[in-house]
């Protein structure tokens, strides 16, 4: 079965080392000839200066966006671009026949994300947002010990995503930082994630989010954090804690800490990094880890099949194009009605907002 063509719009730093090194397996050193149902064409970006990045990696170079999406070589998009631009991006695509693989958030509105779904069940093409974190072998075997009772009848839920972005004046002007528009900061960059990553650990939807914001503390646009409460469909609540405002030493304890405790009635279920961008490689900066403790043992996992989050994603949406069975977005539209119900019940001093 020939291989999915991808073409990627937005060619930042993101783009180049996760989606194309990783995703794509184009990091030759760190992954050799995997058998993947796909295949990255070419890039363009708004910024010539990223040609020479892609050429470097192999890649065709497109001059603009429309001639990306004119080309016959490229059967799908991978959307990279700036949050606000989304929307627009995804949608050109879609109404040129390409299927389409979009960053987080899919759009900056409801209403935006739907229309995006509509399109494209109605042309039969497949979206799919990245939210990769529960492609992590960690957090999948964290759902299988779950679904074992590992910790007994789990009774609350900590996910947390907290360091510091946003001090340095380069950070600041960055738009997770700067523009509100974008629904960057803590909320929009990391806070979907963690609630994308609460509902693939316990198999349902969350039904309904309070929040408020943290005190200020940085020279920023955006919020500084958020503490959100969720309740799941089966009536369990647990809480998320996203910050740019939240020192954690250097990169071992930055990343450590991004991860869960869940709380059962006979022990807790710790993941440590398995919140993050990391997959388990063994070359990775920091080891990524899981662990059951109870009041009669403590064990920790580690894993040795570990697949690369990123090429997961990306092969998903690949296999729903080969196989004639395209998503319908829907995860995405999800996503970001959580996401901008956060927001809504913070502006409302932690008011309940159901989804």
């Amino acid at each position: 079965m020939e291989k999915i063509r991808y073409g990627i719009v937005g060619f930042g730093g993101i783009a180049e080392n996760r989606i194309a090194k990783e995703g794509f397996a184009l990091d030759r050193c760190r992954f050799s000839n995997p058998d993947l149902p796909m295949v990255l064409i070419g890039a363009t970006d708004l910024n010539p200066k990223r040609k020479e990045a892609a050429l470097a990696l192999g890649l065709k170079w497109f001059d603009s966006y429309d001639e990306m999406l004119a080309s016959d070589s490229i059967d799908a998009i991978y959307v990279a671009t700036s949050n606000s631009t989304h929307f627009t991006v995804a949608m050109q695509a879609l109404e040129s026949g390409k299927h389409v693989l979009v960053e987080k958030p899919m759009t900056t509105t409801v209403e935006d994300a739907r229309k995006l779904c509509e399109v494209a069940q109605r042309k039969r093409l497949s979206l799919s947002v990245n939210l990769m974190m529960p492609k992590n072998i960690y957090n999948v075997k964290a759902r299988e010990l779950l679904q074992q009772e590992a910790v007994g009848t789990v009774e609350y839920a900590s996910l947390h995503m907290e360091f510091l972005y946003g001090k340095d004046p380069a950070e600041r002007a960055t738009w997770r930082c700067a523009s509100p528009a974008e629904v960057g900061g803590p909320i929009g960059d990391v806070g979907g994630h963690c609630l994308d990553l609460a509902e693939f650990l316990f198999e349902e939807r969350i039904v309904s989010v309070r929040c408020v914001y943290y005190p200020k503390t940085l020279d920023i646009a955006v919020e500084d954090g958020a503490f959100i409460i969720f309740r799941l469909s089966g009536g369990l609540e647990g809480a998320i804690r996203v910050a740019f405002n939240q020192p954690r030493g250097g990169l071992f304890g930055t990343i450590d800490n991004l991860g869960y405790e869940i709380y059962g009635d006979n022990g807790v279920l710790r993941g440590h990094g398995t919140a993050f961008q990391l997959s388990g490689h063994k070359d990775e900066p920091v080891a990524i880890g899981l662990e059951v403790k109870t009041s009669d043992y403590m064990k920790s996992y580690a894993m040795t099949q570990v697949h690369n989050i990123y090429q997961a994603q990306i092969a998903e949406h690949a296999e729903s194009i080969r196989h004639h069975k395209p998503i319908d977005g829907m995860q995405g539209l999800h996503n970001i009605a959580l996401v901008l119900a956060c927001h809504e019940s913070a502006t409302n001093g932690g008011k309940e907002v159901l989804l």
